[in-house]
Formats: C-alpha cells, structure tokens, sequence
C-alpha cells in the first residue's frame, strides 16, 4: 500500500518522531481564577513590588470578598485594608489602582474613594 502524504509517509518509517503534547490535568490556578474577577492595574503591580507587598491567595481572596460587599453598597471606588496593606479598588471595573504598605497608611490621605471595607 503506498502512502500519498509524505508527512504520514516520513512517520510510518520513523523517520520523524511523533510529537506528543503532554495533556494538562490540573485545573486553572489561583492567579489566573483571581484576574478573571479582580484585576491589577501596571500602576498597582508597580507598586505592590516597589513596597513589598506580598498577598497570599487567602488574603487576595478576603480582597475580593471586600469588593463584593463594596459592589453590594453601591460603592464605586473602595479603600480595602488587608492586614498591613491597603488598596484602593475602582468596584465599578473590579480593579486595584494602587497599594500602600503599613509604613505608607500613617502619612497618607487617601481620596477619590467612597467606602471603605476592612477585611
């Protein structure tokens, strides 16, 4: 039996090796479940690297239950404190425009924000 295409052709006598695609089981993970409902603006990343702030996925998840709550007050723009970090969140667009760390809350004057959730 002759073969017309040449790539089966090359595959049957082996003189290409088969190219495989391990398959993904697992499921999406935390980072990317958590930019479909809340999102991070370049600024906010900027500053949550420049002040060390390093969310786990269970403080980002009490994050977002604050801007759920927020949404349900009506609120458009929310301050959201978290431990020793505070956010500002636009709730309309579900994203965090900026980041303060501890040091940063006792000097500054947050505005532009209509709630504020603690959380």
């Amino acid at each position: 039996m002759n073969i017309q295409n040449t790539k089966i052709q090359e595959l049957a006598q082996g003189q290409i090796a088969p190219q495989i695609q391990p398959k993904q089981v697992q499921g999406p993970d935390f980072a990317s479940v958590l930019q479909d409902q809340l999102k991070v603006s370049g600024h906010a990343q900027t500053r949550l690297q420049s002040r060390n702030i390093d969310l786990d996925a269970a403080q980002w998840n009490r994050v977002l239950d604050g801007v759920n709550r927020a949404a349900a007050k009506g609120a458009k723009e929310s301050l959201v404190m978290v431990d020793d970090a505070a956010l500002v969140v636009s709730v309309k667009n579900r994203t965090v425009i900026t980041a303060v760390d501890k040091a940063g809350l006792k000097e500054n004057v947050f505005t532009n924000i209509d709630s504020a959730v603690i959380v």
